[in-house]
């Protein structure tokens, strides 16, 4: 949710440091995503560098056929000479002008320029340019006459500043500017000014031809009829307020509904009247094998649970949430039926999701829009299209079934005491509840209709009592035990702590992603997005997503890991989970081998490769392990030498030893040799290791390869692996007739298991 400072600031009079609203309203209210400054940026002097213009003279520019050479005069007694690209203007016309030294929305500095040979000193602006809307193809025309060098600010809303809410699904009445005013209003205790709108002259009393057939799905429908609108753009501040609440302008009617939505969250619609079949607007579930065009252009195939609004003839909306091609209004509308309504959540939750639609108008109706609230969107709505499209309401019918009446919940300010666990004053808590529309009632309270969905019990009550007294709960130590990890936890814990000693950062990747390698991934039946259509099976695809991003911003040593689960095909709607370590890291194989072995060394593992193939992994730099598989990511998938490696958590803990043995630091000396051994090309080296270990028993301490040579003396399909061997006892000293006969029983061993030839 979008809200843009001086929108609030038209219900709730506060001025205080954003910085300072932002985190009251995260702690109270909702979480702040950000906070975002839009259009002319105010440092000092920039905003007096912003004028009103009026163009004197206008002629083609000498050197190029697509530049206009304009005289403007911007209140300096003799005009400024500015170079334009646009035609959509003339001499006479009241134009916003940028003077050089000006810093533009995008950050920008304007400088006297020279255009083809002509110096340019200023800039006529569009609305693009001054982020008021998207409209770049001419310059902004300001309507009225203002005199020229009228700063442009007292004109335009040049700037604003802009909070993001994270609104939850329980709160539809933040998903609207007035019901953030209202939490506002009551954490700084000031006034919130009445709803606005005010109902204009009537100025006529046509009927209205509505019906409810399903009084379950719709409980309540306004309409409105407005004769000899006049469709055109939309006034600048209106642009801008949409713009700023992320939404674009498209006229001044449809303008007025999108507006009003924001401002108070009930969604509105508007119909072309003439082309409603017999003037008639019927509530009512789809019709068996009906279909009809949405505004986006697409032919939809109904189904009889869909709630729609009709004509005499056909469905020509889907109800809350989209309306219908042929009943648009347009440019040559003339009369004009608003809808101002009241849908049952669920019924539209499930046409959204059964269609793969979803609107700003369904994000709302699926929360649970206040019924109440639809005759107060009507008025607004209606003074509005009368002040800016100059139409005549001629119209009116609501027609309601039986609206749920606001519920009364018990509430004890003492009760709320012991469960805050604080002292509030009673008068206090009810005059906090009192801010939030709730009435107290002797021993209970009424609670308001935009949250009686979610107000239900005395606990409920407490809760909003206590989100406005955080700041008084006192910092202390919790009583009892706390709560231990489980084993997993902590193994997990300490691979985060392994990895992120190795160098690794962790990084956070999504969990839906637009495709899997596995063929079986599951596939959401209904996705947000293509980009969120599938569960990972794997976290390499995110990972090497990350790295090429870190590439691409020029950052150096990435490498990356991340802990999270995988979701598996398990045959069950719900799917297998598992736990699994990825990570990617600059250097190959033998960087990814090395952070590897210093994990399972920390685990107390033995780590034991295998030679395998995958076909995202380099030939013959690709492992098998008994948790996954560790190799070099091909270069088609990402240019350069990447390691990577990725683990089933689980498998890696049942290998942890349950507990450690203590052994007693050998004073003895070792004796160190070197063995070479001419092996079959398929002959691991693991192998190789396991089999001298159980030939010679405790006193070979340790067998390492530091080499492996292929070619000239050894034949082909052969290898020489070359171990650095250590023998030691914890008894005594071994003497060197002790390490030959442990080296014959090594050279025997391999000899006879592998075949293998002693080279030195």
């Amino acid at each position: 949710m979008l809200v843009p400072l001086s929108w609030l600031r038209d219900y709730v009079a506060v001025d205080v440091p954003v910085e300072e609203l932002a985190d009251r309203l995260s702690i109270s209210v909702a979480g702040v995503e950000r906070i975002i400054q839009r259009g002319v940026p105010d440092l000092d002097g920039n905003l007096g560098l912003y004028r009103v213009g009026r163009v004197v003279q206008c002629e083609k520019h000498p050197n190029a056929d697509r530049l206009q050479l304009c005289s403007v005069d911007v209140g300096e007694g003799e005009p400024r000479q500015i170079v334009c690209g646009a035609w959509n203007f003339g001499a006479g016309a009241t134009v916003a002008v940028a003077l050089p030294g000006a810093v533009l929305p995008d950050g920008r500095r304007l400088e006297r320029a020279k255009l083809r040979g002509t110096v340019s000193d200023g800039m006529i602006l569009s609305e693009q340019e001054l982020e008021l809307g998207t409209d770049h193809s001419g310059i902004l025309v300001l309507a009225e006459p203002w005199d020229p060098g009228t700063p442009l600010g007292d004109v335009l809303p040049l700037g604003d500043t802009v909070i993001e809410l994270e609104t939850t699904p329980n709160r539809p009445d933040l998903l609207a500017v007035y019901g953030v005013g209202r939490e506002v209003a009551a954490l700084y205790d000031v006034e919130l000014s009445p709803p606005p709108g005010a109902e204009p002259e009537r100025a006529g009393d046509e009927p209205v031809d509505l019906t409810i057939e399903d009084f379950e799905g719709c409980p309540r429908y306004i309409g409105r009829l407005f004769r000899d609108v006049s469709m055109g753009e939309s006034p600048p501040w209106l642009k801008a307020r949409l713009a700023a609440a992320g939404m674009r302008s498209i006229s001044n009617v449809v303008d007025v509904t999108n507006y009003v939505m924001h401002a108070l969250g009930n969604p509105l619609h508007v119909f072309d009247f003439d082309t409603l079949a017999g003037g008639k607007i019927i509530v009512r579930r789809a019709r068996k094998g009906e279909e009809f065009t949405s505004l986006d252009g697409v032919q939809r195939k109904l189904d009889q649970a869909d709630l729609v609004i009709a004509d005499a003839e056909r469905a020509v909306a889907f109800a809350g949430i989209m309306g219908g091609l042929d009943t648009e209004v347009r440019e040559e509308t003339r009369n004009v039926l608003l809808e101002a309504a009241n849908f049952e959540p669920l019924t539209i939750l499930q046409s959204s999701e059964r269609h793969s639609l979803r609107t700003e108008g369904s994000n709302r109706w699926e929360k649970g829009v206040d019924p109440y609230l639809a005759p107060v969107a009507a008025t607004y709505a209606t003074e509005l299209i009368v002040e800016l499209s100059g139409a005549r309401w001629t119209g009116d019918l609501d027609v309601k079934g039986e609206l749920p009446e606001p519920p009364e919940v018990p509430f004890r300010p003492e009760r709320a005491n012991r469960l805050l666990g604080l002292e509030i004053d009673p008068a206090a808590q009810l005059r906090t509840l009192e801010k939030l529309g709730f009435t107290p009632e002797g021993g209970s309270v009424r609670v308001p209709t935009w949250r009686m969905r979610d107000v239900t019990r005395e606990a409920d009550l407490v809760e909003e009592v206590g989100r406005f007294h955080l700041s008084e709960v006192p910092f202390t130590t919790a009583r009892g035990e706390a709560g231990l990890l489980t084993r997993d936890q902590r193994f997990r814990r300490l691979v985060e702590e392994v990895l992120a000693g190795a160098g690794m950062s962790e990084a956070y990747t999504p969990t839906l992603v637009a495709e899997d390698p596995a063929p079986d991934a599951i596939r959401l039946p209904e996705p947000l997005s293509t980009d969120q259509a599938v569960l990972r099976t794997t976290l390499l695809n995110g990972l090497v997503d990350s790295a090429r991003r870190n590439v691409d911003a020029g950052n150096e040593s990435i490498a990356l890991f991340e802990i999270a689960r995988v979701y598996l095909p398990s045959g069950e709607p719900k799917p297998d989970e598992h736990w699994h370590l990825g990570a990617i890291t600059e250097g190959g194989f033998f960087r990814a081998k090395g952070i590897l072995e210093t994990l399972y060394g920390a685990l107390h593992v033995d780590l034991r490769p295998e030679p395998a193939q995958r076909p995202f992994l380099h030939p013959g730099k690709a492992a098998r392990i008994d948790a996954g598989w560790l190799g070099e990511l091909h270069p088609a998938r990402l240019e350069g030498e990447w390691g990577v490696f990725e683990l089933d958590l689980g498998e890696l803990f049942t290998e942890v030893p349950e507990r450690l043995v203590y052994e007693d630091v050998i004073t003895y000396p070792a004796l160190r040799q070197d063995l070479a051994f001419v092996v079959d090309e398929q002959v691991l080296a693991g192998a190789l290791v396991e089999a001298a270990r159980e030939a010679a028993g405790p006193e070979l301490r340790d067998m390492r390869v530091f080499d492996v040579y292929r070619g000239g003396q050894i034949s082909k399909g052969k290898k020489s692996i070359a171990f650095s061997v250590v023998f030691q006892s914890s008894e005594r000293t071994l003497s060197d007739e002790d390490a030959r006969e442990l080296r014959e029983r090594i050279v025997k061993t391999l000899a006879e298991h592998f075949g293998a030839e002693l080279r030195a």
